[in-house]
């Protein structure tokens, strides 16, 4: 029996099987009579289900089919791991360029992975392997450590042995070539290959001007390959010059809170803003290793080598390196990577600045103020005789200060521009307009970012280095980490409005306007406006879990209610997100649990 007739007959009978009743039909012994049950195991757990009198003769077959079924289905898959290691053995014959694995030792690899929770794309990356599309790649891209080789493994762990029979793994290295992987696509594909799966293949440095190889030449000769890589702004460009309307996408890097919860089993808003943005968080059910962005050493490091370096990788790759544009002096003087480092950096400095400023401005700076100094077991009144404006002064210094010592090229606001135009196009910042209540009034440019931990470790360590002030380095330890803490709850707050902002506006409609709105004084955090029904609702977000009158008093102001519907058509809900319970007050204020409003998102 060759094996396509056994890969047959084992997908026949695998779909025969799903149309009988699973289990064996016991009987229980319930006030002395005995009664028939069909009982399986289901999660671990035993089950059962009672089975009436008239329908026991018809059980009783159907039982007795499923076992003949099961006993030949495990013949037919004996069989199938004889050819799996015989198959398996003759590529180990073969010398490949590239490093290929296959067979048995495809189980080995993707084994560890079979019980850890699915992103939501994990059912995308299955529909195009198990499904008719045909003479095109699928391409799985986005930064490091967001999930992209574990959905591969993923959906090796699941398939049966017919299909791991007809599979490859092959990892790229920088040494590798579209030349060596070429020969062993070849090789694969007379020895029955189907499913392929090729990581870090933009590694290649010659991948961007040929990957229409693996389209035109193998994808159409029924091969299913799935391409992925860190370097997305390198399939960006292939899909532009090499792979045009031949190519599937599949962008890993944003994660959601929902995601976020639900896959590494962690509940929080304020652990999605620590560590938001990769799945390493260190959680139940994914990468185990130390959260990326835990410290800012090794948050620097992700933004080096996932980041900056994935794009200079991409445009020194890309016609030859002929798309650098106002960049090829920053890349000739060897500055690229860095400029882009400090682009980064100066929006999240930047944020930074505009929480000091506008905060500790504030009525929230008097609060924390009075928080503080009323503390009944460690009373502090630091907040009280901090030089405000010297803090503030040192920021700004430093943020123009930064780096130009070491700088042969100063980064022009040219250089700015195409930096983060990248940045957008590796889907790592966003922008959601401030909008104002006067018609026709131009938007004000905000930028939200994709990884949440980045921002905030970024900006704790900004402002711990920054809160040097003369009184402020008197105090003790103690008292100085308390007012760091009060003062990074403030960049939480500003964070969950970002979190909020940029998952309702990936999460909306073509019908659907996300903006935050400002007046003369004060604001709505959120406006979702509804272009079709004209009408909209209006949001104030509250990093808290009390209800204050304080907090909607914007959302109550007529003068402010007046203006937006003149503009933005009526209001139908006025909802305050925040982290206690849902609550609906007499006024008609909304408080709403932010984890569940995010989670309902999807």
């Amino acid at each position: 029996m060759n094996e396509i007739d056994t890969n047959e007959r084992i997908n026949e009978l695998e779909k025969q099987l799903s149309a009988f009743p699973k289990g064996s039909l016991v009987y229980k012994n319930i006030n002395g009579k005995r009664w028939p049950y069909l009982q399986w195991t289901e999660g671990g757990k035993s089950k059962s289900q009672f089975v009436k009198e008239e329908d026991l003769d018809t059980v009783t077959a159907q039982v007795e089919q499923r076992k003949a079924l099961q006993a030949e289905l495990r013949e037919w898959k004996a069989q199938s791991r004889k050819l799996l290691k015989a198959k398996t053995a003759l590529p180990h014959s073969h010398e490949f360029s590239t490093n290929v694995r296959t067979g048995e030792s495809l189980r080995r690899f993707s084994s560890s992975v079979l019980d850890y929770r699915k992103r939501e794309c994990y059912q995308t990356l299955h529909d195009f392997v198990y499904g008719d599309i045909q003479d095109r790649v699928f391409i799985l891209y986005g930064l490091r450590r967001t999930g992209k080789t574990t959905l591969i493994r993923q959906i090796l762990a699941k398939m049966n042995d017919a299909d791991i029979l007809r599979s490859a793994f092959v990892q790229i290295t920088v040494k590798d070539t579209l030349a060596g992987i070429n020969r062993d696509l070849k090789y694969l594909e007379e020895h029955d290959y189907r499913f392929i799966f090729i990581d870090e293949v933009t590694l290649m440095e010659d991948f961007i001007e040929g990957a229409a190889l693996f389209s035109d030449v193998f994808a159409t000769c029924g091969m299913k390959i799935v391409l992925s890589g860190t370097d997305s702004l390198g399939f960006l460009f292939a899909e532009d010059s090499q792979l045009y309307d031949r190519c599937v996408f599949l962008h890993t890097t944003f994660i959601p809170y929902r995601e976020f919860e639900r896959v590494l089993g962690i509940r929080g808003i304020d652990d999605y803003i620590r560590y938001g943005g990769t799945m390493s968080m260190g959680g139940v059910h994914y990468n185990m290793d130390q959260a990326t962005f835990a410290t800012p050493k090794s948050t620097d490091e992700y933004v080096d080598s996932a980041i900056a370096q994935n794009i200079q990788h991409s445009l020194r790759n890309y016609q030859d390196g002929g798309h650098f544009r106002h960049l090829q002096e920053l890349y000739e003087k060897k500055e690229l990577t860095s400029a882009i480092n400090r682009v980064i950096e100066d929006i999240n400095h930047r944020f930074t600045l505009d929480v000091l400023t506008r905060d500790f401005r504030s009525s929230d700076l008097g609060i924390s103020a009075r928080n503080l100094r009323r503390d009944r077991d460690h009373p502090v009144d630091i907040l009280d005789r901090v030089n405000i404006e010297s803090v503030t002064e040192n920021l700004k210094k430093m943020l123009e200060i930064r780096n130009h010592g070491e700088q042969n090229v100063s980064i022009q606001e040219e250089h700015s521009i195409e930096i983060r135009e990248y940045l957008e196009a590796l889907d790592l910042i966003e922008n959601c307009p401030i909008e104002t209540a006067e018609i026709d009034a131009k938007p004000i440019e905000r930028i939200l970012f994709m990884q949440p931990g980045m921002r905030y470790s970024q900006a704790q360590a900004l402002i711990q280095s920054l809160l040097k002030d003369a009184q402020f380095a008197a105090m003790s330890e103690h008292d100085k980490s308390v007012v760091v803490e009060r003062i990074l709850q403030e960049v939480r707050g500003r964070m969950m409005e970002d979190i909020v902002l940029l998952e309702t506006l990936k999460a909306a409609d073509k019908q659907r306007r996300v903006f935050k709105l400002q007046f003369v004084t004060g604001e709505f955090d959120m406006v979702v406006y509804n272009e079709k029904a004209n009408t909209c609702a209006i949001y104030e977000i509250k990093h808290s879990d009390l209800i204050v009158s304080e907090q909607y008093r914007h959302l109550i102001d007529e003068d402010k209610n007046v203006k937006t519907e003149r503009r933005f058509g009526k209001i139908t809900n006025r909802i305050v997100l925040y982290r206690g319970d849902d609550l609906l007050l007499d006024n008609g204020i909304e408080y709403c649990n932010v984890e569940e409003y995010l989670k309902s998102l999807g």
